[in-house]
Parts: C-alpha cells; sequence; structure tokens
C-alpha cells in the first residue's frame, strides 16, 4: 500500500487508482471466461442498466463509433444476447434491447461478489449510507466528465 508523506495515512489517490484498476482487470477476466471481449460485456451491462435504446445512442455509451457500434450489436445480436427491434416511437428507427445474458455470467461473478459482499457485511447500515452515496455521486461525476471530453 503507498503511504502519503502525512505518515501512515495511505496515498487515497493511490489506493484509488488500485481499486479502478482491479474492477477494469476483474471485468476484462470476466468477458474473457464468458467468451466475450470486455467491450461486449461493457455494452450488454449499459443495456441492462439503462434499457432499450438506439445504435446510436449504444455507441455514444460505449464510446464507439458507427461501424464498431454495428460490429458489437452483430457480434451480442449473433449469440443472442440482444435483439434490434423497430422503435415503438419512429418506426424507422431501430432500438437494441437486451434478450439474453451469457451462461456463464453469475457463475463468473460470483466469487467476487461473494468477496465483496462479505466485506460489506462488516459496515454499519450507517456506513454503508455513506458508502453508496459516494458511488452514486461518483458515478454521476465520472459521467459529468466523460461527457466534458466528448467533442
Amino acid at each position: 500500500m503507498t503511504m502519503s508523506t502525512r505518515g501512515m495515512r495511505p496515498d487515497a489517490g493511490a489506493v484509488y487508482r488500485r481499486y479502478l484498476s482491479a474492477v477494469l482487470l476483474h471485468g476484462q477476466a470476466s468477458a474473457r471466461a464468458c467468451d466475450l471481449g470486455a467491450t461486449d460485456l461493457y455494452a450488454l451491462n449499459i443495456l441492462e442498466l439503462h434499457g432499450a435504446m438506439t445504435p446510436g445512442e449504444l455507441g455514444e455509451r460505449t464510446g464507439l463509433t458507427t461501424g464498431p457500434t454495428t460490429r458489437l450489436i452483430d457480434r451480442l445480436e449473433q449469440a443472442g444476447y440482444v435483439r434490434r427491434s423497430p422503435s415503438p416511437d419512429d418506426r424507422r428507427k431501430v432500438i437494441v434491447e437486451v434478450v439474453g445474458k451469457p451462461a456463464r455470467l453469475d457463475e463468473v461473478m460470483a466469487p467476487a461478489r461473494e468477496r465483496v459482499g462479505e466485506i460489506l457485511r462488516g459496515y454499519t447500515p450507517e456506513q454503508l449510507d455513506v458508502l453508496f452515496d459516494y458511488f452514486g455521486r461518483a458515478a454521476t461525476a465520472y459521467q459529468e466528465a466523460t461527457d466534458d471530453l466528448r467533442p
């Protein structure tokens, strides 16, 4: 653990970067274990969290341009995880919606979920309130910072 110059307290930035790196690497390993690319699994997660969306919206959320987004949707559709449907609001548009998930995904994710659950059970309800408040606010901050980086 990296220590700060103030003494025994760890360097918050280094601890946080280590955490983010571990989450990212676990996501990549989980995707590989399910025979997916990391972006494919990430896109499925986006669709599960935010619901059906147009290919353009999915491309924007994943940071992919039109061609790679089309290939991503093609792969997920061929694997049986998503389908393209006419938009109920505008029949000229297509929406992408989740219809399945990798069969091994829950099995692959279970060890990490169990370990994190064990950690969370060690916190008081008040500490959990602070922790989940942080996660919600940090997610918004990261999304806004991402939006600021886009042209």
